[in-house]
């Protein structure tokens, strides 16, 4: 017997197929089949025809922001529904702060040991920053990252850093540990990024805490035009504490 009839019959639009499966279900986020393509290599036409092909089988769902597992998964569908209720909240809580800041929103939150990007809610005179760096590789120089570092208990902090460098993005990354630990220590519940992950933008983060979440709720801005003072922090943290009781932060006495 040759070695090609020994080995298995592969149907290649299967794995196709199963990878994309496989992709939403490990992503904190809708995924749009537009990011699918890209992350996968395939071209559009054949991400799209099988995404269509996996929803009208039930094993993918597409929702407002993108793909999610469908209803093929039952022993998941809990978890996906109070998913949908997270996500919807958090978009309309990003919205919230571009309507009354007019700039760009995101959410970040830890997850399992990392950062995760939640959302982004663009403001059309504020652009949103190009991330050019994955948060789970920047959270050292992101108020995003920096907020919820500032948040963990001391053991939880110096187990991230201890498994992420401190890579230095800009002249202006806190690369320095012990440094960057001071900082975080007197954080007086806001942090700022002054162009510490890309030159030209100042990010201001707040914390968003919720029973089993650790949350950071963050704005870029052009740092020409960048005014960090108490009323903008203010405002910030409103939304924030909002969005805190939404998800539950009322079971416990508060954000």
């Amino acid at each position: 017997m040759s070695p090609a009839e020994g080995e298995p019959t592969l149907i290649g639009s299967v794995q196709r197929a199963l990878r994309l499966v496989d992709i939403v279900a490990n992503s904190p986020r809708p995924l749009p089949a537009k990011m699918l393509a890209a992350t996968t290599g395939l071209t559009p036409g054949t991400t799209y025809n099988l995404v269509r092909t996996l929803i009208h089988e039930g094993y993918l769902a597409s929702e407002p922001d993108g793909l999610v597992l469908g209803s093929r998964f039952p022993s998941f569908q809990q978890e996906i529904d109070s998913r949908g209720v997270f996500l919807a909240r958090v978009r309309s809580a990003l919205r919230d702060v571009t309507e009354e800041i007019g700039a760009t929103a995101y959410l970040s939150r830890f997850d399992d040991g990392e950062m995760h990007l939640v959302d982004i809610v663009d403001a059309v005179s504020n652009p949103r920053v190009e991330l050019w760096v994955g948060l789970q590789s920047s959270a050292h120089a992101t108020a995003l990252g920096k907020q919820i570092l500032a948040e963990l208990s001391d053991e939880d902090r110096l187990d991230y850093l201890s498994r992420h460098r401190l890579e230095e993005l800009t002249p202006r990354t806190i690369s320095d540990r012990q440094t960057l630990l001071t900082q975080l220590e007197h954080a007086p519940g806001w942090v700022v990024d002054q162009e510490e992950y890309v030159i030209g933008a100042t990010c201001v983060a707040v914390p968003v805490i919720a029973p089993n979440l650790t949350a950071s709720l963050a704005i870029s801005l052009p740092s020409e035009r960048a005014v960090v003072d108490r009323e903008l922090v203010t405002r910030l943290q409103g939304i924030a504490r909002r969005l805190s009781l939404q998800l539950g932060a009322d079971s416990f006495g508060g954000a």
